[in-house]
C-alpha cells in the first residue's frame, strides 16, 4: 500500500479540483429557486471537497515522479471515484432511482456512452439534465487530460496518464515538447468548438438552457438529452443540421485541429488517411441507408430519407447515439448498420468511442498484405499509413487490442445472458457500452434505455463502459499479477 500513496496523493487534488464542478448545476439550482436542490448541489460539492481534502492529509508526504504503472492505476481510481461522486446526486434527485442505476447513469455520463437508465427525463429539475450532459463534456476529452493540462505538479508523469487514457494506438505522438502544453491546446479547442456549437443551437432554435444540455452531450459524443423523445421533441432540421455538423466534426481527432492551428493550413487534415476514410464511410453509408428506406417505403420523399439518414448514421457511427425517430422500426439491416458503425467509425483523439478508424485502416491494410504474401511470399510489403512504414509493434497492439475486444464482448455477453437477457438485448447492450455508442437494441433499443435492468446487469454494463473508455487495454493490465509486484 505504501507504494501506491504518491497515486493516492494525486487523486486528493484531481477530487478537490472536481468538486468545482457542482457548483455549475448548483447555479442552475439558484436560477430554479429550488432549495432542496441547492441543498443537494451545494451539500456534494462539500462533500467531494472534503474528501479529496482528508485523502491529501493522509497522503501530502509522499510525492515522487509517477511511473508507468501509476499512471494506469490513477487514471482508473479517478474514473472509478469521480463516478462515485457524481452518482451522489443523482441518488438523491431522482425519485425512485436505485444506488446501481445511479452509478450506471453517473458512469454512461462521464465515460460519454448515452445509455440512460432514466425515464421522464422532461419533468426531471433543469440542474440534474445539465448535470448529467455537463458530465459528458468533461468526460468526452477525457479528465485525466483536463488534469495533465491544469496540474503541472504531474511534471513528467503527465506522459504516463496521457498513454494510459488517450484513444488510439499512436499514444506516443507529441505536438508540442512539453505534454502539458499539447493537453492545453488540445482543450482550447475543444472549449473552442463548445462555445460555436452552443450558440449554433440557440440559433437554431432552442433554449439557453437545452442549448447548453445538448452543447455538452454533442461535442462531449455522449448523447444525452433532457427530453425522452430527444431530438424527435423538436422535429426541427435546422436544430438536426446543427447535431450533424458538430458531431461530425467533433469525430474527427482534436489533435488533427490543434496541428491546423499551429501550422495555419488545413493539410494536417486533408492529407490524413484516417479523416478521409472516416468522411467516405459516412457518405456512403448515408447513401446506404437512404436507398434502403425508399427501397422499404419508410418514406416516401427522398428528402425526408435523406435527412432522417444523415442524421442517424453521424450520430450513431461518432458514438453519439441520438434519435430523432425509433429507427428499431426501420428495416431490420437498418439499426444493425447503424449499431456496426459505432464500433469502429469515429478517429483516434475524438470524443467518439469504438475501435477507432485507424486500427480499421490498419487492420485492412495488414488484411491486404497478407494476400499478397500467398502469392507473392517472398515480397516485402509493409503496413504504412501516411507514406511511413509501421513498426512491427505498432500492429502486434492493434492485433492484441483486437483480440481483447472481441473476448470481452463475448464474455459480458455470456454474462448478460446467463441472467436472463435475451441475445440480442445483451450483445447490442454490450456492443453499445464497450463502444460507447449509447443505445442498443431490443429492450435498449431507442426507443427503450436501460432502466429495465437488474442492479447486476447494471454493474456489467457499467464496466463494460469503463473497459471501452480506456480502451481495455489500461483496464485489464490491473488484473494481471506483474502488476502488483514490487
Amino acid at each position: 500500500m505504501q507504494m501506491f500513496l504518491p497515486v493516492l496523493a494525486l487523486l486528493s487534488r484531481i477530487l478537490m479540483a472536481f468538486s468545482l464542478a457542482f457548483l455549475v448545476p448548483l447555479a442552475w439550482a439558484w436560477a430554479e429557486d429550488a432549495p432542496a436542490l441547492r441543498a443537494v448541489w451545494g451539500g456534494c460539492f462539500a462533500l467531494t471537497l472534503g474528501s479529496g481534502w482528508l485523502l491529501w492529509l493522509i497522503s501530502r508526504r509522499h510525492r515522487r515522479e509517477l511511473q508507468a504503472r501509476d499512471g494506469f492505476l490513477l487514471v482508473n481510481l479517478v474514473w472509478v471515484v469521480l463516478t462515485l461522486f457524481a452518482a451522489v446526486p443523482l441518488a438523491y434527485t431522482v425519485p425512485g432511482i436505485s444506488w446501481s442505476h445511479a452509478y450506471f447513469e453517473a458512469m454512461s455520463a462521464l465515460t460519454a456512452t448515452g445509455a440512460t437508465a432514466l425515464q421522464g427525463l422532461d419533468a426531471l429539475p433543469v440542474s440534474v439534465n445539465i448535470w448529467r450532459c455537463f458530465l459528458q463534456l468533461i468526460g468526452g476529452l477525457g479528465i485525466m487530460l483536463l488534469v495533465v493540462a491544469v496540474l503541472p505538479m504531474l511534471g513528467l508523469g503527465g506522459m504516463q496518464l496521457y498513454k494510459a487514457e488517450t484513444p488510439g494506438p499512436m499514444k506516443d505522438t507529441r505536438f508540442t515538447p512539453r505534454i502539458a502544453e499539447t493537453a492545453r491546446g488540445l482543450w482550447g479547442v475543444y472549449f473552442v468548438f463548445s462555445g460555436l456549437c452552443l450558440l449554433a443551437y440557440r440559433w437554431a432554435g432552442m433554449s439557453w438552457a437545452d442549448a447548453f444540455m445538448h452543447m455538452c452531450s454533442t461535442m462531449g459524443l455522449g448523447g444525452f438529452s433532457s427530453h425522452d423523445a430527444s431530438f424527435g421533441h423538436w422535429n426541427s432540421p435546422a436544430i438536426e443540421g446543427v447535431a450533424m455538423v458538430f458531431m461530425a466534426l467533433s469525430g474527427i481527432s482534436f489533435m488533427r485541429y490543434f496541428m491546423v492551428i499551429r501550422a495555419r493550413s488545413l493539410r494536417p487534415i486533408t492529407s490524413d488517411r484516417e479523416i478521409r476514410t472516416y468522411l467516405f464511410v459516412l457518405a456512403a453509408s448515408t447513401a446506404t441507408l437512404t436507398l434502403m428506406l425508399l427501397a422499404h417505403q419508410t418514406y416516401a420523399e427522398f428528402p425526408a430519407a435523406l435527412r432522417a439518414s444523415a442524421f442517424h448514421v453521424i450520430s450513431l457511427a461518432t458514438t453519439t447515439g441520438y434519435a430523432s425517430t425509433d429507427y428499431a422500426q426501420w428495416p431490420v439491416a437498418a439499426p444493425v448498420l447503424l449499431l456496426f458503425l459505432g464500433c469502429f467509425v469515429s478517429c483516434a483523439g475524438s470524443t467518439g468511442g469504438g475501435i477507432k478508424m485507424v486500427r480499421m485502416v490498419l487492420l485492412i491494410k495488414q488484411a491486404r498484405r497478407e494476400l499478397v504474401r500467398i502469392i507473392h511470399p517472398r515480397v516485402v510489403n509493409p503496413v504504412t499509413l501516411g507514406g511511413q512504414v509501421l513498426p512491427s509493434s505498432v500492429m502486434t497492439a492493434v492485433l492484441g487490442f483486437m483480440l481483447i475486444y472481441g473476448a470481452a464482448t463475448m464474455g459480458l455477453t455470456l454474462l448478460l445472458l446467463f441472467s436472463g437477457l435475451d441475445i440480442v438485448t445483451a450483445f447490442s447492450a454490450v456492443v453499445a457500452t464497450v463502444n460507447n455508442i449509447g443505445p442498443g437494441l431490443g429492450q435498449v433499443g431507442p426507443a427503450g434505455n436501460f432502466g429495465g435492468l437488474n442492479a447486476f446487469q447494471l454493474w456489467v454494463l457499467s464496466f463494460a463502459m469503463l473497459l471501452g473508455r480506456l480502451e481495455l487495454l489500461s483496464v485489464l493490465v490491473l488484473f494481471t499479477g506483474g502488476f502488483w509486484r514490487k
